[in-house]
């Protein structure tokens, strides 16, 4: 994975409503890059349902969740609606897996992301990061842990 206090690498990526999102839309907020799998899978699932549920308290915090897995838009669009999920979900489709391999987080063997996640502050700069085991929901403790860390910082 990509060392903390390193520069987060813009992207450009769509939404299932094929909007245009690039990383760098975000500055001036913290973002949380949830690398995942897959859609539709079991672990997935519970993780990105756990973080659909927090979004008020993302919110709190001023942070941007970015869900993003080598699945099309169009998988994106089912699997929202599916699971009532209001997070942000990111296609790294085509050409597939290309943001995944700039985080350090694609798995070619099983050519999917792995399930990583980046805490960024405001400028774009990794504070903190996560590389889960691939069948474990990496829960939401570290995250809330980093980003009161990255508040009480600032508030020095």
């Amino acid at each position: 994975m990509l060392s903390n206090n390193s520069k987060a690498p813009d992207f450009t990526l769509y939404s299932p409503d094929n909007k245009e999102v690039k990383l760098s839309d975000y500055k001036g907020r913290k973002v949380l890059l949830v690398f995942y799998p897959a859609d539709f899978s079991p672990v997935c699932g519970d993780q990105l349902a756990l973080y659909n549920e927090m979004q008020n308290i993302f919110e709190e915090h001023d942070t941007q969740v970015l869900g993003i897995s080598v699945d099309s838009r169009w998988c994106h669009l089912g699997y929202k609606e599916s699971r009532n999920l209001d997070i942000m979900l990111l296609a790294d489709f085509e050409p597939k897996g290309k943001v995944s391999k700039l985080y350090e987080v694609y798995d070619e063997e099983e050519g999917t992301a792995r399930r990583g996640l980046y805490l960024l502050d405001e400028e774009g700069t990794i504070k903190w990061s996560y590389l889960s085991p691939i069948d474990e929901n990496p829960g939401a403790d570290g995250i809330l842990e980093a980003l009161e860390s990255m508040e009480g910082a600032t508030s020095k």
